[in-house]
């Protein structure tokens, strides 16, 4: 079948063969290394940010690409197809730096995108924490005013990008009694920190390239000049911006379907059962139809958001509709095609098994399906 994405002009078409043959030469031939290590080599952000597949849409003026969403949607799409989720340019490049674009005053924008484009500062962000994830408004951390800035005090959980991040918004409480209109966001830069400290990096189900870490805070100062916007709107900032790190997963969620689809006809083609090639048989093909039915009405739906979240027409139900259903739909498709691989899809030599792993998790960051659905249906 022949389809092209309406958002992929010709510039974001060549740069995501551009990354694809980047994923290919640097990061697919290490990703068992990767994920020993549990995060991916640090000269892997330089290289990547030498060859123009960091902050594509961030505007030239602050070191970025001067693209739209749609280049760095071609980034996230071949890095996904490629089979990987340990290095995380999706957090980095698609939400942190854009929180900067949206929030940062010029003076905070020349200070840390340049650093972030070429990949001598990896950003990430802390919002969850052991005792809140998807309800943020509960979250503990505490940024206490000084007359130097504010000191911080708390931990986060879960945060990709953990142990390497050298720039980290956080999501802190500077009003513990104002709920939602008490939570700000600060940047730390984590060199040298005093009272700063990164936890283990956590040992997941999938995932393992991507060093997901806990973070501790212990009177943590923090310079004024680090606010993020206004103090109390650090709520409002965060709902705003995760309309486009839903689409984000959405985008690595159909991506990475349709690479597990990929893999499973090729399989299925070769691999011989009862004198005949597993595809030569009807449920095989049965199956196959149905996931190559499922994977391209997720692939329409997910252009039709990105050309909405290009427009400035995405609204939050519909991006929470991408999130859920299109990770669900991963999820599910990828359980599919694992199953016609039979004991191989078990063994880790294969890529379907890192695709099943990986893909699980995706029902959960970002807020939870769950929440996605509440959303919704709030807003009918």
């Amino acid at each position: 079948m022949s389809y092209r994405s309406g958002w992929k002009d010709d510039e974001a078409t060549a740069l995501g063969h551009m990354a694809s043959a980047f994923f290919a030469k640097e990061l697919v031939p290490n990703l068992e290394r990767f994920d020993r290590q549990q995060q991916v080599d640090r000269q892997l952000w330089t290289k990547a940010g030498e060859v123009g597949l960091l902050c594509c849409s961030i505007p030239t003026e602050y070191g970025g690409g001067g693209g739209t969403f749609a280049h760095d949607a071609a980034v996230f799409e071949a890095q996904a197809h490629a089979g990987d989720t340990g290095f995380g340019i999706g957090v980095h490049s698609g939400i942190v730096a854009h929180y900067l674009l949206a929030y940062a005053s010029e003076e905070q924008k020349l200070r840390w995108l340049p650093g972030m484009a070429t990949g001598s500062t990896v950003g990430a962000i802390a919002m969850t924490e052991p005792g809140a994830g998807s309800d943020l408004k509960t979250i503990a951390t505490r940024a206490t005013k000084t007359g130097d800035g504010y000191v911080l005090e708390g931990a986060k959980t879960f945060i990709s990008n953990g142990a390497s991040c050298d720039l980290v918004i956080v999501a802190v409480k500077t009003d513990p009694t104002a709920g939602a209109h008490g939570v700000s966001l600060v940047v730390v830069e984590t060199e040298d920190l005093p009272g700063f400290a990164r936890g283990r990096i956590l040992d997941k189900l999938g995932m393992h390239g991507q060093d997901t870490s806990e973070l501790f805070f212990d009177d943590v100062l923090v310079p004024a000049a680090n606010l993020l916007g206004e103090e109390g709107r650090g709520f409002a900032m965060l709902m705003n911006q995760l309309r486009q790190e839903r689409l984000v997963i959405g985008l690595q969620g159909i991506a990475a379907m349709e690479r597990a689809l990929e893999e499973t006809i090729s399989y299925t083609k070769t691999r011989q059962a009862f004198g005949a090639p597993l595809f030569d048989m009807q449920h095989t093909r049965f199956e196959l139809a149905e996931c190559a039915t499922l994977a391209h009405a997720g692939r329409v739906f997910i252009d039709s958001c990105i050309e909405r979240h290009m427009n400035g027409d995405l609204d939050t139900p519909t991006a929470s509709m991408a999130k859920w259903w299109l990770t669900e739909l991963q999820c599910q498709v990828t359980d599919r095609c694992l199953q016609l691989f039979g004991g191989y899809g078990y063994m880790k030599d294969y890529l379907i098994s890192r695709l099943y792993a990986d893909a699980r998790v995706q029902k959960i960051y970002g807020g939870a399906n769950e929440v996605m659905k509440d959303v919704i249906a709030r807003s009918l």
